[in-house]
């Protein structure tokens, strides 16, 4: 009797078994990596003569550049909520990067107390790493996290895995990009370790464990992000090729703040660079392993680059300011997404994306079902990506209710086709940019296109409504002949212990605390 119910369940059993390795097989292996204050050029793939970059150069060749790739804020912990929800900053409370002082604590002299704010990701919310665990990946996060407390860290947001991420904005213990780091969520290495190599190491490692399965891998690098450290040799290198080519600091000013208008940082080149090789390493092991046309690979930023503010490291021409700031210095982002047999090696995109799409992207790639209350904040790519069909048109929100460190003050944002607008809560001021025509926000439309101006101001503030956006209010202890809050001295050079001035890259600038 045993035997006849084996020959009628058995093959059944067998095909259950065989269609279910089947479709795990087919589900394509996952490596999202996100850098930290990378600007939109600074990438030699997109427009950067001085920064080398040729493990990201050689991605976009195999796959698609997207020239309009937006953050969801001009900084950080905001877009990583974004990433990892796909929902808009302001709907999970996380609108400035954690850290920031709240209403109730602020002391500066501005016009506006900035807008309170969540400080900590809710662990009610469904995030990327726990979809795609449903789905039967293996998930891991490495690097940077900043999303709250201890118990609000990868491990309890359905991540199998954290390497290095806790409530850190930047490298905050020992020796900060070099061993010993003094990171609760990662063990010291050799003295003398470099952090982004180690960190593609254990990506490395968790990869090569999983490699019999679906696996997702957030790497979300803790460079390009301050402090200015790079290794000895990279540093000499990149001082040398200024020498060589002749290159000079120049400077601009953004309100109250100079502004960087030449890439020329032999410091942040360095860090650059040691991004890049650090992909290299994630990228060679896929390689390795035969995982490549099993991979895709994305690759992407948080926020723009730091062009005014703890040292400016780098320029953004020809886009306007930097992070901090809502114009496109501040938000613009590289995007590279390589997925073999899918994505036409060496297409470049200009349609306009921005974080959250990353989330219902990555979910229908994997073959799982968005959440049932998922908002729709975010738009899935795959079809764009096919090149099966274009991407609607659609508007972009950015709300942005505080001070960043950087210059920037409270307002919000929309961009629908060649159109953006800006909303500054000081004033009220709005601002009105043709982005065909004008790049670099120069032109203020807002007069001459009063119809437009209307609309889009409609838009957003419906926008607003329906999202629960916070604002920032008057600030009762503003004083008006004191200095303003925002302004800082132009650049000057520090000295040297030999009382020297030090070389004119190397500026600081004098201004509040370095974001955490």
């Amino acid at each position: 009797m045993k035997t006849i119910v084996w020959l009628l369940i058995g093959p059944l059993l067998f095909c259950s078994l065989s269609s279910r390795s089947v479709a795990a097989a087919e589900k394509p292996n996952i490596i999202f990596i996100l850098a930290d204050d990378l600007g939109a050029h600074d990438l030699g793939c997109c427009g950067s003569t001085f920064y080398e970059t040729p493990n990201l150069d050689r991605l976009a060749r195999d796959g698609a550049r997207f020239t309009q790739a937006y953050a969801a804020c001009p900084v950080c912990s905001p877009t990583r909520a974004a990433y990892v929800t796909g929902k808009w900053p302001v709907r999970t409370g996380v609108t400035d990067y954690i850290g920031a002082a709240q209403p109730e604590k602020w002391k500066r002299n501005t016009k506006l107390l900035p807008a309170p704010y969540a400080d900590r990701l809710a662990l009610e919310e469904t995030t990327l790493a726990k979809v795609l665990k449903a789905a039967g990946y293996a998930t891991m996060h490495a690097g940077k996290w900043h999303l709250g407390p201890e118990g609000f860290w990868p491990e309890n947001q359905g991540y199998d895995v954290n390497v290095g991420g806790c409530s850190w904005g930047n490298p905050s213990g020992g020796k900060k990009y070099f061993s010993p780091y003094g990171n609760p969520r990662l063990a010291d290495g050799p003295p003398g370790e470099h952090l982004p190599d180690r960190l593609a190491t254990e990506c490395a490692k968790f990869i090569e464990a999983n490699k019999d399965r679906p696996f997702f891998v957030s790497f979300c690098s803790y460079d390009v992000h301050t402090p200015l450290m790079a290794r000895d040799d990279l540093r000499a290198k990149y001082e040398a090729k200024r020498q060589r080519l002749g290159l000079e600091p120049k400077w601009g000013r953004e309100g109250t703040r100079d502004v960087r208008l030449a890439q020329e940082h032999a410091v942040y080149a360095g860090m650059v660079e040691a991004l890049d090789l650090a992909v290299g390493k994630v990228l060679r092991k896929l390689d390795e392993l035969g995982l490549r046309e099993k991979t895709i690979v994305i690759f992407t930023s948080d926020n723009g680059g730091l062009s005014t503010s703890e040292g400016s490291p780098t320029s953004n021409l020809p886009l306007r300011a930097g992070k901090g700031w809502l114009y496109e210095g501040g938000i613009r982002e590289p995007l590279i997404v390589r997925w073999p047999g899918v994505v036409r090696a060496g297409m470049v995109s200009d349609t306009p994306v921005c974080t959250p799409d990353y989330f219902p992207t990555l979910i229908e790639a994997a073959g799982a079902k968005l959440p049932a209350d998922y908002p729709g904040d975010g738009k899935s790519l795959v079809a764009l990506l096919k090149g099966a069909a274009p991407l609607p048109e659609r508007p972009l929100f950015w709300h942005y209710p505080h001070y960043g460190n950087q210059g920037g003050a409270p307002g919000a944002a929309i961009r629908l086709g060649k159109w953006k607008l800006i909303e500054w809560g000081e004033g009220p001021q709005v601002e009105l940019f043709d982005l065909a025509a004008d790049e670099g926000e120069k032109r203020n439309l807002a007069e001459r296109e009063p119809e437009k101006t209307r609309e889009l101001l409609d838009k957003l503030h419906v926008w607003q409504k329906e999202t629960g956006a916070r604002f920032a209010t008057p600030n009762p202890g503003y004083d008006p002949a004191k200095p303003d809050g925002r302004a800082v001295p132009r650049s000057v050079p520090q000295k040297s212990k030999t009382g020297k001035a030090k070389p004119t890259t190397e500026y600081a600038m004098i201004e509040e605390p370095v974001e955490e």
